[in-house]
């Protein structure tokens, strides 16, 4: 499998790059999806899906926008085939917009446009076999307008009582590079040359209003410079600190609990994601987490409280050496906050940064992070990355972030940088 974001590592250079930077993690899992399946348990008719039930009242509808535009095309193909193992039922839509480009797979009868589907069970792993309700053509899935008309069409076409919004591409969270050309945000089109910046999910997600739970299927994602952004428009994020694997969300696991129990609530289905995920991939190097909306004013203020009592204690020295040991990502910026604040506060004299940093890291743990699930190798992961740059910028369009605007982040980047 490939990694989805060892390509967005790639991206700072440029996006011609994307194949060469990816590792392969081929013949890692030993199930299949039918196994998987079975281990489900379940026994779902194969629903009809008649104008009259497309109106009925739903539990829930489960939007992916699968964004097949790049060298991930063939995992595209994979997750619809995922979805089609569980299917949409009497209670739950499962709707997809996925789109293809030349060059990466043939599979499928090899159309290379944009598409729309209600997603219907079959027993075909290898085939695409729900109905196309629509052909766009060509279109530029790295503008976040053509999420919001995907959503809109969704919640128009397939309305239900709770939503759940999955992006589906490479992700690259927060990045800026040491010269500094900026590369962030997620949903890349290789075909266009555009993705979905930071700033932009923001205004994604307005556009959009309200939804329960969203997802990126995607790396490097859980961040609050990314949550922070769409955190007034959803309750519930699930994202991961580190890459995905190609594959990202194993979404026969996903759906099938979710199909068999409807009626689950928005942080279950979140935590169902979490477990989806972390169960297929197990031994396997993975982390993924759910944040908690509600609770992110709160830890704006934590994070404020630790920022003060920091930079009056001025500890640059522990500070820069605690980031050095620090658990990061892919991105060697980004770095676990709660590890960071164990670390600097096991090496500080001042009581206060003692306290606050505590204060911070329990926050962290009992409100904002609802479930984390990471295998041996980063256990040193708690849930929530943050930027934590060990070189010295100008970090401008860092500020522009709803999350730098809030926070107090960009200062006490800036004053452990300054000499």
């Amino acid at each position: 499998m490939l990694r989805k974001a060892a390509a967005a590592i790639a991206l700072v250079a440029t996006a011609s790059t994307l194949v060469s930077a990816e590792i392969s993690f081929d013949g890692i899992n030993k199930t299949t999806l039918q196994q998987e399946i079975a281990g489900l348990e379940l026994n779902l008719p194969v629903p009809s899906f008649s104008a009259d039930k497309a109106k009925a009242d739903k539990e829930w509808t489960i939007m992916v926008y699968v964004n097949g535009k790049n060298n991930l095309e063939p995992y595209a193909l994979k997750d619809m085939n995922e979805m089609e193992q569980i299917g949409s039922s009497d209670k739950v839509n499962v709707v997809v917009e996925m789109g293809r480009i030349s060059g990466y797979s043939s599979a499928d009868g090899d159309w290379k446009s944009t598409r729309r589907y209600l997603v219907q069970k079959d027993n075909d792993t290898n085939k695409v076999t729900s109905p196309v309700l629509q052909d766009l053509g060509k279109t530029d899935m790295g503008d976040y307008n053509n999420v919001v008309k995907f959503v809109k069409w969704a919640q128009s076409a397939y309305p239900a009582k709770k939503y759940m919004l999955v992006v589906w591409n490479h992700g690259a969270g927060w990045v800026k590079s040491r010269n500094l050309v900026e590369t962030r945000g997620i949903s890349y089109d290789d075909e266009t040359g555009n993705h979905i910046n930071t700033p932009q999910m923001g205004l994604m997600m307005k556009a959009i209003g309200k939804i329960d739970v969203y997802g990126s299927d995607a790396c490097l994602m859980q961040m609050p410079e990314v949550d922070y952004e769409i955190a007034p428009y959803v309750d519930y994020i699930v994202g991961s600190e580190e890459t995905e694997p190609g594959d990202g969300y194993t979404y026969n696991l996903l759906l099938g609990p979710l199909v068999k129990n409807p009626t689950m609530s928005a942080m279950e289905l979140g935590k169902l994601a979490v477990n989806a995920y972390a169960d297929h991939y197990g031994t396997q190097d993975h982390t993924q987490s759910l944040v908690k909306v509600s609770a992110m004013n709160g830890f704006v203020t934590a994070v404020n409280n630790f920022v003060t009592a920091a930079m009056a204690a001025n500890e640059k020295a522990l500070v820069k050496t605690a980031l050095n040991g620090t658990q990061s990502y892919a991105y060697d910026d980004n770095k676990d906050l709660w590890h960071f604040l164990s670390l600097y506060a096991a090496s500080s004299q001042d009581a206060n940064v003692k306290a606050s940093a505590k204060t911070l890291q329990d926050y962290i743990t009992n409100n904002l992070i609802v479930h984390n699930r990471v295998n041996s190798s980063y256990s040193n992961s708690h849930g929530i990355a943050v930027y934590l740059p060990s070189y010295s910028n100008s970090a401008a369009a860092y500020a522009e972030l709803a999350w730098a605007k809030a926070a107090q982040w960009d200062e006490f980047i800036k004053w452990y940088q300054a000499k």
